[in-house]
Parts: structure tokens; C-alpha cells; sequence
């Protein structure tokens, strides 16, 4: 019989749940050696029911587990550095939940860690997984637009009763029946969620600009508005982009509770522009020299594939594949974005990153 790679979760929450545990749970690779969080009755019925060996509130002793090879992050997002630098500095494979860290200097730290240590770092963006964004990826490294001179990245998301403090209620990106409800105040308090929607979901959209670019954001000038609550739930952000480049980045956190995310990147180039929908499932490449390209997709094709990053994960602490999907690099470049918004905010003048 072929020996189980021991995976532990630290933060075991709504997303973890609902997410990530019913994924590696079917796993006959995987053994679920430990799990932590706050709360002994909580996490008594974490352990039960996805059969953990050990359990403990204690993320320290989680890392001392004997023969661990990977570790799930889903805490709350200012502790993500925290417990993912821990679990690196351990040699340990390591996927981090959105966003990566709430601060630039620290994202680069978990990076260049996970270097020094030679393990795989992973941010859970389940999109990447997608048919025809991974198409989008190949096409882009082939230089189906040529040299990058403007991005135009969207996103908005059901989620303002979570950023309201409020019961999530939604149905496009909603929580379903979960174990546990989303924690308030990790989502709506200023101080524990680190900031609002940019944190919260343009991580997320921002990582995938990011990952089918390569670029890199070397200033940002940003507005924010919160009518209705105490982090934000709109955001503008307009970035140059090491190299020259410029881009646009905009975010709304505000959809009705029964709608599917928007999401829709568009990259311009010397040579043409290729365009990303999400909610309309489109991936179209117009050239100036006429030889374009339009994908032919089923209607659900942009639907959110959540369990594509762990089972990535899963394959990769196992060591049936060395192909990180979702790398720690892109979650960097959104964080040192997101992060020199928030300073722009708060000065009212360009950020440099």
C-alpha cells in the first residue's frame, strides 16, 4: 500500500470547510494529519467529520506534526503571513489563501522563503484551472498580443452584506450549506480584515492579471468608497506597470446576492488585444494582422473552479506533478499593488510600490 503525504489546515473556517476539506478528504494519496482553530467544540466537529488524526487550537503544534509535507492556510487574512512564513520556514509545500498577505514586504518574504526552501508556494485561484485561461496562459507566453502596453482588469462579486458585517446571503459566491457561516469581522472590521474589497476579492482578479501578464506594478494612484460600511466596497485603481506599461484596475463588491462574479481582463499590445470574460465565458484574440482567434466555449466554462487549486496542491505534496498553477508570485505582485493603493488612499497622491 502506497504511504499517505501528511497535509495539515490551519484555519479551519467557512472557506476551508466548505472548500478545500471535501477535496482533499476523497483523496487516497493524501492523509489529513492535523487541523487547527479557535474554539475546542468547533474544531471536535472539524476533526469528526473529515476523520484529522490530530487536532489543536495551537498552529505551532500543528507544525511539529511528524512527517508533514504540506500546509493549508485559510486563517484570517491578516495572519496568512504569519502562519504560511511558519510552515516554509519548516520546508514545508504551502497554499495560501486570498489574499496572500495584507502587506507587500510580507508577500515578497513568503516568496522568496518558499525559494530559499525549495517548496511550492500556492495561491487558491480557482480560475487558472479553467480551460481556456490556461489557453489565455499559453498564448500570452507565445506573445499573441505582442509587447504589453495597457490592461483593463474588472471584477465584482455578491459580497457586500459580508463586507457590511452582515449574514452572507449570496448565491453566486455564497457560502451554501456550510459547516460554519463567514466570520463578520474577518470579512467588515478594518483592523482584522486588513481592508475591504480589494483585499477581500481583487486579490483574486488581480492575481490572474498578473499571472497572464508577468508584469509588475511600479506605482499606483487609487480612489475607494465605502457608503455603507467600514471597509471598502469600490475600488479604481489606476497602475503604471514597471516597463511603461499601464493599466486599469476596478472593483465593486456590490452585485445582487443572486448573481455569478463578473470578471473581465483585457490585455493590449503592439500586436493586438486579447480579452478574458469570466461571466460570459470568452476568450478572444483580435491581431492587427487579421489572424485572430476566438474560442469556442460552453456557457459555464467561467464558472469558478474551487477545487482545481487544491487538488493541484494535493498533487504536488504527493509528488504526482510539479506544475504549481497558481504560483505564490502572482498573489506578490496583487498584494504590492493592493498594498500601494491603500497608502495612495490614505495620502491622496501616486503610491510607488
Amino acid at each position: 500500500m502506497t504511504e499517505k503525504s501528511k497535509i495539515g489546515l490551519i484555519g479551519a473556517g467557512w472557506w476551508a470547510t466548505a472548500n478545500h476539506l471535501p477535496v482533499l478528504v476523497e483523496r487516497d494519496d493524501i492523509e489529513l494529519a492535523s487541523v487547527c482553530r479557535l474554539g475546542a467544540d468547533e474544531l471536535q466537529q472539524v476533526k469528526d467529520r473529515f476523520g484529522f488524526s490530530h487536532a489543536t487550537e495551537n498552529y505551532e503544534e500543528l507544525l511539529e506534526t511528524p512527517g508533514l509535507k504540506g500546509v493549508v492556510v485559510a486563517s484570517p487574512h491578516t495572519l496568512h503571513y504569519e502562519h504560511a512564513l511558519a510552515a516554509l520556514k519548516r520546508g514545508l509545500h504551502v497554499l495560501c489563501e486570498k489574499p496572500l498577505t495584507t502587506k507587500a514586504d510580507e508577500a515578497r518574504e513568503l516568496v522568496e522563503e518558499a525559494q530559499r526552501q525549495g517548496v511550492e508556494l500556492m495561491v487558491p485561484y480557482g480560475w487558472h484551472y479553467g480551460e481556456f485561461i490556461q489557453e489565455a496562459k499559453r498564448r500570452m507566453g507565445e506573445g499573441a498580443v505582442g509587447d504589453i502596453e495597457f490592461v483593463m482588469c474588472h471584477m465584482a462579486s455578491p459580497v457586500r452584506s459580508l463586507l457590511e458585517g452582515k449574514q452572507f446571503l449570496s448565491t453566486g459566491g455564497g457560502a451554501g450549506d456550510n459547516m460554519f457561516e463567514p466570520a463578520a469581522e474577518t470579512w467588515a472590521d478594518p483592523v482584522i480584515a486588513g481592508g475591504g474589497y480589494a483585499l477581500a476579492q481583487m486579490s483574486h482578479s488581480a492575481g490572474l492579471a498578473y499571472w497572464l501578464t508577468g508584469l509588475r506594478a511600479e506605482s499606483v494612484s487609487a480612489l475607494t468608497s465605502s457608503p455603507t460600511s467600514k471597509v471598502e466596497l469600490y475600488d479604481s485603481f489606476s497602475v503604471r506597470f514597471a516597463g511603461g506599461a499601464i493599466g486599469s484596475f476596478s472593483g465593486a463588491g456590490a452585485l445582487p446576492d443572486n448573481q455569478q462574479f463578473q470578471l473581465d481582463v483585457r490585455i493590449f499590445g503592439s500586436e493586438g488585444v486579447m480579452t478574458i470574460d469570466v461571466d460570459r465565458a470568452r476568450l478572444e484574440v483580435l491581431r492587427h494582422d487579421g489572424n485572430n482567434f476566438d474560442m469556442d466555449l460552453p456557457r459555464d466554462a467561467g464558472e469558478y473552479f474551487g477545487g482545481g487549486p487544491t487538488a493541484n496542491f494535493a498533487d504536488i505534496v504527493s509528488g504526482k506533478s510539479s506544475t504549481n498553477w497558481a504560483p505564490g508570485w502572482a498573489g506578490m505582485r496583487a498584494i504590492e499593488m493592493i498594498d500601494a493603493a491603500y497608502r495612495s488612499v490614505e495620502s491622496g497622491r501616486s503610491a510607488s510600490v
